[in-house]
C-alpha cells in the first residue's frame, strides 16, 4: 500500500471511529393536559445550554464531573415535524410579569448536540470527546389513551361509552349531543350536514368532561387535541348509544358511515402514530399532575388512575405477539414524573413519589418483564416557590412562599398532606389538602431556570449514554 493510500485509509478509519462514538437518542416527553410538558422541555433545554457553565445539575454526573464540553441546538432530521417553540417559551417566562409557556397542541421536536468527554476507557482511547444527539419529542398523552380502541369494534366502543353515560354527571353534560342524535336514523342516508354538528357537540362534551368534571380518560383522544387533523372527516363520528343496531349497514347510512370513520381513525391515526413515531422512541418520560385531581375530588382522581392504566398499555411490549409485529417498539427506560413538586412543602415530596408509584404499579411488573427500566420521581421543572418554616399557634410548621397564579398576590401557606397511597373515604372527608397554583418565578434570561430534581431525571434518562 502506498503512503498516500495509507494516509487516506487512516483518515477514513478516523472518521469511522468518530461516527461510531457519536450517538443518537430519541427522548419522548408526554403527559395529559396541564401536566407541564412545555415547561419541562423548556427547562431541560435551558439547563443543558448552561451545563458546563452555571447549570444547577449536581446529581447528573457528566455535569458534576465537568465532562460536558458544549451543547447546541441543531436542525432536526425530521423535516415534517414542527419545531418545539423554545424561544417563545423562554420569552413568556422572562416577561413582565412572567407567564407560564403556552401548552403545545400537537407533536413537536427539538434536537441538541451534546459534546462531552467520555469516562469510559474504551471511548477515551478511541477519541478524546464524543457527541450525543438528543432528539426531544413532545406529544399529547391523550393520544396514548386511544390504544385500547385498536382491540375494539365500533359496536364494542359504543357499548363502553353507553355504560359511561349511566353516571349522572356525565349524562347531564352529554344532553346536547344525546338529544341531537336521537333523531338520527341508523339506516337513514348518510349526511355530513347532520353528522358533522353531532360530532362537534360530542367533542364539546369531551372538553366539558375535562374542564368541569376533571376527567382524563376521554376517547377518542384526537378529538380534544386533533393537531393537524382539525376538521378532517375521520374525526367526525360519535358512539352509537341510542339502542342496538344490526349489522350490514353500509357507508351510505348514518351508522355505517360513522363505523367506517371509526375504523379509519384507528388505522390511520391510532396505529399510524404508533408506527411512525412511538416505535422510534428510545426513552420515554410521562409527566403526571397528581395535585389537581386531589383538589377536584374522588371522581377526578379515580379517572386519572384509569387514564394512566390506558397509557401503561402502550409500554406492555410483551403483552402479545400482534403488538410486536405491529409496532416493534424499542423503549428501554420509562420515567413517570410527578410534576409541580414545588407546590408542596419538601416533607411531602416522598409521599408524592409514593402516590404516583401506587398509581402506576399495575404496569411496573409487565414493563420490567419486557426489559424496560422503570422509575418514578417527584420534580418541578421550573421552581416557583421558596420553602421554609413559619410559626402557627405557637408551633413551627413547614410553609411555602410564592405568587398565586390567579392574581399574582404573594402568599405564604401550608398546602397540607398528600396521601402516599390511593386516598380512601377518610381523606376525601377530611379535605386536608388544598393545592394552590403558583405563578412562575422572577427570572433573568442569562441565568439557568430554577428547578427541583431535573438533574435526577437526566441521570436516569441519559446517564448510560454519556459514560
Amino acid at each position: 500500500m502506498s503512503k498516500t493510500a495509507l494516509t487516506q485509509w487512516r483518515h477514513k478509519a478516523g472518521a469511522w471511529v468518530q461516527r461510531g462514538l457519536d450517538q443518537r437518542l430519541r427522548l419522548a416527553v408526554t403527559g395529559l393536559s396541564r401536566s407541564g410538558k412545555t415547561a419541562f422541555i423548556t427547562s431541560l433545554v435551558n439547563q443543558l445550554e448552561h451545563a458546563g457553565l452555571d447549570a444547577r445539575l449536581p446529581h447528573w454526573p457528566p455535569a458534576a464531573e465537568g465532562r460536558l464540553l458544549g451543547i447546541k441546538r441543531v436542525p432536526s432530521r425530521h423535516h415534517h415535524v414542527p419545531a418545539f417553540g423554545y424561544e417563545a417559551a423562554l420569552g413568556q417566562l422572562a416577561g413582565t410579569p412572567p407567564a407560564w409557556p403556552e401548552p403545545t397542541r400537537g407533536i413537536s421536536e427539538i434536537t441538541l448536540a451534546i459534546k462531552y468527554r467520555p469516562k469510559n476507557r474504551l471511548k477515551r482511547r478511541l477519541n478524546d470527546n464524543a457527541t450525543l444527539y438528543l432528539e426531544i419529542v413532545d406529544y399529547p398523552g391523550e393520544w396514548l389513551l386511544d390504544l385500547p380502541l385498536l382491540a375494539m369494534s365500533y359496536a364494542q366502543w359504543s357499548g363502553q361509552q353507553r355504560e359511561l353515560l349511566r353516571e349522572p354527571a356525565l349524562r347531564e353534560l352529554a344532553g346536547p349531543w344525546l338529544q341531537m342524535g336521537e333523531g338520527l336514523a341508523p339506516d337513514g342516508p348518510a349526511e355530513d350536514a347532520r353528522i358533522a354538528p353531532l360530532a362537534a357537540a360530542y367533542t364539546r362534551w369531551l372538553h366539558d368532561c375535562k374542564r368541569e368534571l376533571g376527567r382524563y380518560l376521554v376517547q377518542p383522544g384526537r378529538f380534544v387535541l386533533p393537531g393537524e387533523y382539525q376538521g378532517a372527516p375521520m374525526l367526525q363520528f360519535v358512539p352509537w348509544v341510542w339502542g342496538e343496531v344490526g349489522t350490514g349497514l353500509g357507508e351510505q347510512h348514518h351508522h355505517g358511515m360513522m363505523e367506517a370513520r371509526f375504523e379509519h381513525y384507528k388505522k390511520h391515526l391510532v396505529a399510524g402514530f404508533y408506527r411512525e413515531f412511538f416505535a422510534g422512541f428510545d426513552r420515554q418520560i410521562v409527566l403526571v399532575d397528581c395535585l389537581t385531581p386531589l383538589n377536584r375530588g374522588p371522581g377526578s382522581f379515580t379517572d386519572l388512575g384509569r387514564a394512566l392504566d390506558a397509557i401503561l398499555q402502550s409500554f406492555e411490549y410483551g403483552k402479545s405477539g400482534w403488538w410486536r409485529r405491529l409496532f416493534a417498539p424499542r423503549i428501554d427506560k420509562l420515567l413517570f414524573a410527578a410534576t409541580k413538586a414545588d407546590h408542596l412543602t419538601p416533607d411531602q415530596h416522598c409521599r408524592l413519589t409514593r402516590l404516583l408509584g401506587t398509581l402506576v404499579r399495575g404496569g411496573h411488573r409487565q414493563a420490567r418483564l419486557s426489559g424496560i427500566d422503570i422509575h418514578t420521581l417527584a420534580l418541578a421543572s421550573i421552581k416557583a416557590t421558596h420553602s421554609g418554616r413559619v410559626r402557627h399557634q405557637g408551633e413551627e410548621i413547614p410553609a411555602l412562599q410564592g405568587r398565586r397564579l390567579e392574581d399574582l398576590a404573594p402568599v405564604t401557606l401550608y398546602p397540607g398532606e398528600v396521601p402516599e397511597a390511593l386516598p380512601g373515604d377518610d381523606f376525601w372527608q377530611r379535605r386536608g389538602f388544598d393545592f394552590t397554583e403558583f405563578a412562575p418565578p422572577e427570572w433573568r434570561p442569562e441565568a439557568p431556570l430554577p428547578h427541583l430534581r431535573l438533574d435526577q431525571a437526566l441521570a436516569f434518562l441519559l446517564g448510560d449514554k454519556l459514560s
